[in-house]
């Protein structure tokens, strides 16, 4: 069967990171059963032929007007698709859509017409807010990663940037490769619109969202690199709950340290 990403190497490079990402969040056990979902805006590999392509899906409400996404195309995972499948096989387990001249649905395109992600609404009113304020922010990934969940479970970490803090404080490179830190969203009915609004407003402020006692809500570049700011992340996790299990809690890097690497990496206060 003819794909959408025959003929088309940069699409296909970008199609191709998406299951590579989707094979590492299952080998890590963020992705139990369809858990998780990533979407990625891949307007700019369209050329003529795929805007000339026809749908294979009937019309689609989206559930709200984005009008920042007129004519925009985006791959997305399907809904109820597994993510280990998704490394494997991900033109069977995701699609291609086309964002309509009303900017409040969409049709299926390409390769098969596989439903997106039933969180495609939120997924869909982020990007609009990425375009909107000029964000280079192609990538948002949605996963569960084991370690930064668990401590979602005590309102230690709740407090705004208490889990920040920790995390750079960890290892070096936290700091370096997730500067703007980690956000928090109070517990909020998985899909909901008001899920959706929050993490909105928290990006304004971070590039990785924490949904308490649910998972994470990442946004980049590319889908790697949404992946790397959410795996730099949980190994600082990892480490302080390594230091706990050895039976101490661990003294973390000195504010005086966490500042000289901000100087030195040129990075945000």
């Amino acid at each position: 069967m003819k794909s959408i990403l025959d003929n088309r190497p940069a699409l296909a490079a970008e199609i191709n990171k998406v299951a590579e990402v989707a094979g590492y969040l299952w080998q890590k056990g963020w992705a139990e059963r369809n858990g998780g979902n990533i979407t990625v805006n891949i307007t700019e590999h369209v050329d003529d032929d795929i805007r000339a392509m026809a749908p294979i899906s009937e019309v689609k409400a989206i559930g709200t007007t984005l009008p920042h996404l007129k004519g925009c195309y985006f791959y997305c995972k399907g809904t109820n698709m597994r993510m280990r499948d998704l490394a494997r096989w991900p033109m069977d387990n995701g699609s291609v859509i086309r964002i309509l001249d009303d900017c409040a649905s969409y049709v299926i395109i390409a390769d098969k017409p596989v439903a997106p992600t039933s969180e495609l609404p939120s997924h869909l009113s982020v990007h609009n807010y990425l375009i909107a304020k000029g964000s280079p922010y192609k990538a948002s990934v949605h996963t569960h990663p084991i370690e930064l969940v668990a401590i979602t479970h005590t309102d230690k970490f709740l407090k705004k940037d208490v889990a920040s803090r920790l995390l750079w404080s960890m290892i070096p490179e936290t700091k370096a490769f997730c500067p703007r830190g980690l956000g928090i969203i109070p517990y909020k009915l998985p899909s909901s619109v008001e899920l959706a609004d929050a993490t909105i407003k928290e990006l304004e402020e971070y590039d990785v969202v924490m949904w308490e006692k649910h998972g994470v809500f990442a946004v980049d570049c590319d889908v790697m690199a949404a992946f790397d700011q959410i795996d730099v992340l949980n190994k600082s996790c990892l480490i302080y709950i390594a230091a706990r299990n050895m039976g101490f809690e661990p003294d973390g890097m000195s504010d005086e340290q966490m500042d000289e690497m901000r100087v030195a990496f040129n990075l945000p206060k």
